[in-house]
């Protein structure tokens, strides 16, 4: 799982860097993402515009992630994909999510 991560003042972007985020990927991804949480920041935000395909693993990854960073921070998400957006609205994660179309005002990637 190829995460790539930038801080921006008190913001944490995290980018997912692969297509894909399911039943094959889903803990090392969860995994990387507990590593990288645990640096403090005021927000993180997840850019998800890479990924065209999460299956219901890599939604409970997700779901995983925000509950590891506790009730102060929450896991912000940018650049939902149709398909993948479609997942959190069926299940109605996007009501548990703040979803952004994309990058956040103020927040834009290196390079």
């Amino acid at each position: 799982m190829n995460l790539q991560t930038e801080h921006q003042g008190e913001v944490l972007l995290i980018t997912v860097q692969d297509d894909r985020i399911d039943a094959a990927s889903a803990i090392q991804f969860k995994e990387k993402m507990r590593e990288i949480v645990a640096e403090p920041s005021a927000r993180v935000v997840l850019d998800m515009s890479n990924v065209g395909f999460l299956d219901s693993s890599g939604l409970g990854a997700v779901v995983a992630v925000m509950k590891a960073l506790g009730p102060v921070r929450r896991l912000e998400l940018s650049g939902l994909t149709t398909t993948v957006e479609k997942v959190f609205r069926l299940t109605r994660m996007d009501t548990v999510f703040v979803i952004h179309k994309s990058l956040p005002e103020g927040i834009r990637r290196a390079g």
